[in-house]
């Protein structure tokens, strides 16, 4: 295990030590988790909070450049959104990049945390930590060719490569000749063999001191942490240390925690939001997009967490399982999941 170094290092920079700026557009972020924060997800979310930065799933440069379908398909009311690119080539990467920002991304994040041996085989992801280098040229390559943040993804590192000073010789590669001023850190190593990717989410034990480390030898780089946070309480918290907080699964499975967002970590005072008008503000988009041949269970699928510690949850959840993904399958199949949650009370009051 690695010691906190309280005393300066070759990486720290003449800013003065603890002056930790607010960095608002990264303070409280979604993760990108593939198969999950699709669109018809980001636009739910949306509902709850008009703060928060929103990722997409992790979409290949292959699948821009070569893919059939629309890969960078969006809403205008998801802003603001990051796009999550894989891939290890600065040309391609570059050219992805120009496209997202022509059709209004707000952010890129280029994705060095993910540890499948899918994304391995497509040298990206998680593998790329062994490669500073090329991950600064990647970098490199996106920001001379965009005019919006280029930001990277990554964990405390890879295999026997875990020291903090590899950790420190990654962030000072790629902020340097990169010019990347963005780093979100899942607080956990990875193991590129021998895990899968949910075990890789779980079993490598999470450091968070590490990454404030990290922010202390670096101060004048934007850090956000990432990995194993549940409250918007442990989000305060890590935001005394560090400039953001990423959350993920926690806000999948209980989406009524990022109510609470705004009002929690941006001091906005607005009215709380009340689960009932969140669902209801989605009738709207739910129509549009079955008269797009859209099914309703590929955007009702992300709400069914929404009542989670309500009374009838559960009736909600079974209800839209059984028959939001049966042929023809319309809004009156929401209206009837709704109508057996009793509870009215505004969700952040249960954040």
């Amino acid at each position: 295990m690695h010691e906190n170094r309280e005393s300066p290092n070759p990486h720290q920079s003449s800013v003065t030590r603890g002056m930790m700026p607010k960095f608002t557009s990264q303070r409280f972020s979604v993760a990108p988790m593939l198969d999950w924060t699709d669109r018809h997800c980001r636009y739910f979310h949306r509902q709850l909070t008009r703060q928060a930065l929103l990722y997409s799933e992790m979409v290949t440069t292959g699948a821009i450049i070569h893919g059939k379908g629309d890969y960078l398909a969006w809403n205008e009311q998801e802003q603001p959104v990051a796009l999550q690119l894989g891939g290890s080539d600065p040309v391609a990467l570059a050219q992805c990049a120009h496209l997202a920002e022509l059709r209004g991304y707000h952010q890129i994040n280029l994705n060095v945390g993910c540890p499948s041996d899918r994304v391995q085989n497509g040298r990206f992801g998680a593998c790329l930590m062994a490669e500073a280098v090329l991950v600064a040229d990647c970098m490199k390559a996106m920001r001379d060719k965009v005019s919006i943040p280029v930001t990277v993804k990554t964990r405390i590192g890879i295999d026997e490569q875990d020291s903090y000073e590899f950790l420190c010789d990654f962030i000072d590669t790629v902020a340097g000749h990169g010019e990347c001023d963005t780093f979100i850190i899942h607080a956990r190593k990875a193991w590129l063999s021998g895990l899968s990717p949910k075990e890789n989410r779980e079993i490598p034990p999470l450091d968070y001191p590490r990454v404030y480390q990290l922010k202390r030898d670096f101060p004048h780089l934007t850090i956000a942490i990432n990995g194993g946070i549940k409250s918007l309480q442990e989000a305060q918290r890590h935001l005394q240390q560090l400039d953001g907080v990423m959350i993920g699964r926690e806000a999948y499975q209980n989406p009524g925690l990022l109510a609470g967002v705004d009002s929690a970590l941006f001091g906005d005072d607005s009215p709380a939001v009340n689960p009932l008008d969140v669902v209801r503000a989605m009738f709207p988009y739910i129509e549009c997009e079955l008269s797009r041949g859209t099914w309703l269970g590929h955007i009702t699928r992300h709400m069914l967490g929404l009542f989670q510690g309500i009374p009838g949850a559960r009736q909600w959840r079974r209800h839209l399982s059984e028959n939001a993904h049966k042929p023809g399958a319309d809004v009156s199949v929401v209206e009837k999941a709704l109508s057996m949650v009793a509870d009215r009370q505004p969700l952040v009051d249960r954040v």
